[in-house]
């Protein structure tokens, strides 16, 4: 009895000690680690976006001449540096130069065709003066005449009947009658003569006309417009001149910029043809034209402050501002141009360099997040803390984005304080647990 007590002893004690070393491992046993989680706030951040593009000059000028002459002198090679007004080249104009005196001298005969028609313009008017004026005086002087006429007629017949009753009482001879009716009959003659230049005064009064109408105003009309042609002939002449004096002005070519030569394609003796004889660039200032998103047409406003990078160029960076937000670059294409205005005083960022540009956009203040959080590449889903009261597990939520910087997001759909799972990428789903294990 006495060794199974003991042996019972010992297998209480074994047992216990089991015991105990067991409770003692599950008490040191590493924990679970929990999922990092970060509550939303509201907080402003001021984004960037990054594109590239090349650079394109200020002004690119394509210098050509509708001139046939061959060119006299070339005065620069690509690669110079010209301003604004000097002369390039210059074209051979001897053959306008004659053109130019002949023309010349026909405004000078031209002119003085139109000073003699002129002179005739005046000569008709002074003769419509003096013909008005004389055919209204003829029409006195022939009414006065018929007047005269028609009181030598009543005289006359009046002498008549006295020596009609004189010859019947024997006091005149039949010869003294019959002589005073032949006077009698030259009066009637006489009064219609007058009455004839009467009505030929009338009419030549009436032919003559006014000032403003008749056969006068029509000879001074006539000359006026022989005037007028021969002054529109003259005209026609000086813009000849005009024309050649032009044409031989711009015989001599120069820049219409402060600029770089980039290409030369006349050479002396060489006939400009239709071709381009220069091209020149101003560079002082240039366009980064950058290629942009549909997306980046609504971020990226007009004013915006941008830094450029050349590649190859480390230390070397240029700022500009955003000056145009262009259309499709292609129609029916998505690809869009944001045009940076850049200043390059040194010149050296040339026609066509790479560049990548970081525009700095408008600040944006909202329910903030880290960009981490996000399931997705469209940074529209990510994990939150859903208490349950019992375990708090992980729930999807659709969220947009309004704006980023390198760490945090702006989105909405989100309330501030609320917890989010601050790392998409660990793989957790939707009911996992949150908590620590």
């Amino acid at each position: 009895m006495t060794r199974s007590f003991w042996t019972l002893v010992l297998a209480t004690v074994f047992l216990a000690g089991c015991a105990k070393a067991g409770g003692t491992r599950a008490r040191t046993a590493p924990a679970a680690n929990p999922i990092p989680t970060v509550n939303a706030k509201v907080t402003t951040v001021r984004a960037t976006a990054t594109i590239s593009g090349v650079i394109a000059p200020l002004q690119n000028v394509a210098i050509t001449s509708q001139l046939v002459e061959p060119a006299d002198s070339v005065a620069v090679n690509e690669g110079d540096r010209v301003h604004r007004g000097e002369v390039i080249a210059v074209l051979d104009t001897a053959d306008l130069q004659a053109q130019l005196a002949q023309a010349v001298a026909t405004v000078v005969t031209d002119q003085r065709t139109a000073e003699a028609d002129d002179a005739k313009v005046a000569q008709s008017r002074y003769t419509l003066r003096l013909n008005i004026d004389q055919g209204g005086d003829q029409v006195q002087t022939a009414r006065a005449a018929l007047a005269q006429a028609n009181q030598n007629l009543a005289n006359d017949q009046v002498n008549l009947t006295r020596d009609q009753q004189l010859l019947t009482n024997g006091y005149v001879a039949q010869q003294t009658l019959d002589q005073q009716n032949t006077q009698v009959q030259n009066d009637r003659s006489a009064v219609r003569t007058a009455q004839a230049q009467v009505q030929s005064a009338l009419t030549n009064q009436s032919v003559n006309g006014t000032n403003t109408a008749g056969l006068q105003a029509s000879t001074v009309a006539a000359a006026a417009a022989d005037a007028r042609a021969a002054h529109a002939v003259v005209e026609q002449a000086r813009a000849a001149v005009q024309q050649l004096q032009t044409q031989i002005a711009k015989a001599t070519i120069v820049s219409p910029i402060d600029g770089v030569v980039v290409n030369r394609n006349l050479n002396p003796g060489e006939y400009p043809a239709s071709r381009t004889l220069f091209t020149l660039q101003q560079l002082d200032n240039v366009y980064a034209e950058l290629n942009a998103s549909s997306a980046d047409t609504f971020a990226i406003p007009v004013g915006a402050p941008v830094t450029l990078n050349v590649a190859g160029a480390n230390s070397q960076s240029y700022t500009g501002r955003v000056v145009a937000v262009l259309g499709q670059v292609t129609p029916g294409s998505t690809n869009f141009t944001v045009k940076v205005l850049v200043a390059n005083p040194d010149e050296k960022l040339q026609s066509g360099i790479p560049v990548t540009a970081v525009a700095t956009l408008p600040p944006v203040t909202g329910v903030g997040i880290p960009t981490t959080a996000f399931l997705d590449e469209t940074h529209t889903t990510i994990m939150i803390a859903d208490d349950e009261l019992v375990d708090t597990v992980a729930k999807t939520v659709h969220v947009h984005e309004i704006g980023a910087n390198a760490t945090t997001s702006i989105v909405t759909g989100l309330k501030a304080g609320q917890s989010v799972v601050s790392n998409g990428q660990l793989g957790v789903t939707d009911g996992q647990s949150l908590a620590q294990e």
